[in-house]
């Protein structure tokens, strides 16, 4: 299964995409909507489905009380209308002001994030805009960096267009330096284009010293959808494309842990 964290550089379409590659996995999936922002999902695509009393904002008081673990899945919400558990969303703050109180849970939840990956989930986080500590460094009061940093990939939503491609590169920079010295190889970041512009992936990468892992086609009704919850508007097309990336990232991730788990070569 693969732990695949989203983030930008400015807003580019994170939430959309991550919760597209949610509901078109090929296996049960759980979106952590991280974004230390606040979350949407709930109020957009779930229409206010589900209760304030669940949710991202209340897992630092479980940490504190020592209950975090038993008390995880009691924050899930279903993504899908059949109520299978098939698709599960994790709901994120409440208000940007509850950000700071993550800051020591936020490994605690990387932990258990290890654990539904290891039971068959793809485990998508929504970690919204980046906020750098430094030029070099990701902010770990305000900012879920653990789960980047534990994460198999990390994805830099961009779109295909000369702006999103300017400022997603201070975003490349911090990212690809954060993921090289605390996580698990700058080779984990790759960009997922969103098809929008005229721009070419070639282009974006050699621009912006990064593999495209994966793209997303331009379907404005669809991300419509995603983002306010107009259910009759949906289209097919962006959740197709979805199914198509998760192929693709797939092969990412699979490839890098076989590489991690590869043993060093003998000096001498």
């Amino acid at each position: 299964m693969a732990v695949i964290a989203l983030a930008s550089g400015k807003s580019s379409g994170v939430t959309c995409s991550a919760l597209a590659l949610a509901l078109s996995s090929p296996r049960p999936s759980l979106l952590v909507e991280a974004d230390p922002s606040g979350g949407t999902i709930r109020t957009g695509f779930l229409q206010g489905e589900g209760s304030a009393q669940v949710g991202l904002h209340r897992l630092a008081a479980a940490d504190r009380q020592g209950t975090l673990a038993t008390e995880f899945s009691n924050h899930w919400v279903s993504l899908d209308q059949s109520h299978s558990g098939a698709r599960m969303l994790l709901p994120g703050l409440t208000d940007p002001a509850q950000a700071p109180s993550m800051a020591r849970t936020w490994d605690a939840i990387a932990d258990l994030i290890a654990v539904m990956d290891n039971r068959g989930y793809d485990v998508i986080i929504d970690a919204g805009r980046i906020v750098p500590q430094s030029e070099t460094r990701l902010s770990t009061s305000v900012y879920p960096a653990p789960l980047l940093r534990a994460a198999d990939v990390v994805l830099l939503v961009v779109r295909s267009t000369q702006a999103s491609v300017v400022s997603a590169a201070p975003a490349v920079r911090v990212l690809r330096e954060e993921l090289a010295h605390n996580g698990t190889g700058a080779d984990a970041l790759g960009l997922l284009v969103i098809e929008e512009g005229s721009l070419s992936s070639s282009n974006m990468q050699q621009w912006l010293h990064t593999a495209a892992f994966a793209s997303l086609e331009w379907d404005p009704d669809t991300a419509d959808v995603l983002t306010h919850g107009q259910f009759k508007k949906a289209g097919r097309t962006l959740l197709r494309s979805a199914r198509s990336a998760h192929d693709r990232i797939n092969e990412v991730v699979t490839r890098r842990r076989l590489q991690l788990a590869r043993p060093a070569p003998a000096g001498g």
